[in-house]
């Protein structure tokens, strides 16, 4: 059994959490959490053991929680730390990481320097095989290496341009983020597939919340037609293309789409591409996608685990995640 501490327990921290508890190969040891609130309370009642950094304890006091102990206390006690702190504090943690000798992974908010390798499990799994130190790029980009990995094996990729239409909250504005090019997306793109070539991505920010939208184009060394490419991207576990029938055209939809369906958390994994947005005109691939922003890197955390312990390969570890998870039974 792999001893995994969850440093952090915000909108990716619990769902890493949840899906470290639920493989059968691996051993929740307990998450880390700064102040006592209702996620707090919703994970004791999970059976969670809960740690607190240093300096935080006095906020728990009075409070009808159990405090199992220090995040020092949670480093030491896993074989490693999926670290889901918020942006920024990744970096921070490293050092004490290293103090500990605890492997750990980051998430996308943190910058590529802060681990020997950046990551996703259909992209590059074996480049991660027994790094003590890797970092799972962001939500969207994720996305991004899932499309283009088998583009690239399948197709060859020239060039791309791509546009990201993200959340931003309910009640913000509209804009550009960043309004310079490229946004961070094809560059940590790049240093999962270098083979993409050159990508251009630029940035925008909505007022909505869950779900980001892609509107891709690609320019491919092959000229395959719209239904051979629906068919290939349809193949991989951790695509979804979305039946054209099935009328879905929003994020509402696809919020809708979860539940019906029984995710927890209205949580989708998969990449979600809109069958009817597929299209080829000579060897330019146009399409949407959607990324749940929530939960789309969790099971990248559950596989960066194993090849960071060398517990399994790509092809054993992805069949396990996808599995236990219920990936790929929609």
């Amino acid at each position: 059994m792999i001893r995994v501490g969850v440093n952090g327990y915000g909108t990716i921290g619990k769902r890493v959490a949840d899906a470290v508890n639920s493989m059968p190969d691996m051993e929740l040891v307990g998450i880390g959490k700064a102040s006592p609130n209702h996620t707090a309370d919703a994970a004791a009642e999970r059976g969670y053991d809960i740690y607190v950094p240093e300096g935080r304890h006095d906020r728990w006091e009075g409070v009808d929680l159990d405090v199992a102990g220090d995040i020092i206390d949670l480093i030491d006690a896993s074989d490693i730390v999926a670290d889901a702190t918020p942006a920024g504090m990744g970096a921070e943690y490293r050092p004490i990481y290293e103090e500990h000798d605890t492997p750990a992974l980051f998430q996308g908010g943190e910058g590529a320097d802060v681990a020997d390798e950046s990551f996703t499990a259909r992209a590059n799994y074996s480049e991660a095989m027994g790094k003590d130190y890797v970092r799972i790029v962001s939500c969207n980009t994720t996305g991004l290496n899932r499309m283009f990995a088998p583009l690239v094996e399948e197709y060859g990729v020239e060039r791309s341009s791509i546009t990201l239409v993200r959340c931003r909250g309910e009640h913000a504005v509209t804009s550009a983020d960043p309004v310079t090019l490229p946004s961070h997306h094809g560059p940590d793109a790049l240093e999962v597939i270098p083979e993409i070539g050159q990508i251009t991505t630029m940035g925008m920010k909505v007022p909505t919340v869950r779900h980001h939208f892609h509107g891709i184009n690609v320019e491919l060394d092959a000229e395959p037609s719209a239904e051979e490419v629906a068919d290939l991207l349809a193949s991989q576990s951790r695509i979804h293309v979305i039946d054209g029938d099935l009328d879905m055209s929003s994020g509402w939809d696809l919020q809708e789409f979860a539940l019906d369906r029984g995710r927890d958390r209205m949580n989708l994994y998969e990449n979600q591409i809109f069958e009817d947005s597929i299209t080829v005109e000579s060897n330019q691939l146009h399409l949407f996608q959607s990324i749940h922003r929530e939960s789309d890197v969790v099971p990248e955390n559950v596989d960066a685990i194993r090849a960071m312990t060398e517990s399994a390969d790509a092809e054993e570890s992805i069949e396990l995640t996808n599995d236990v998870m219920g990936i790929g039974d929609i």
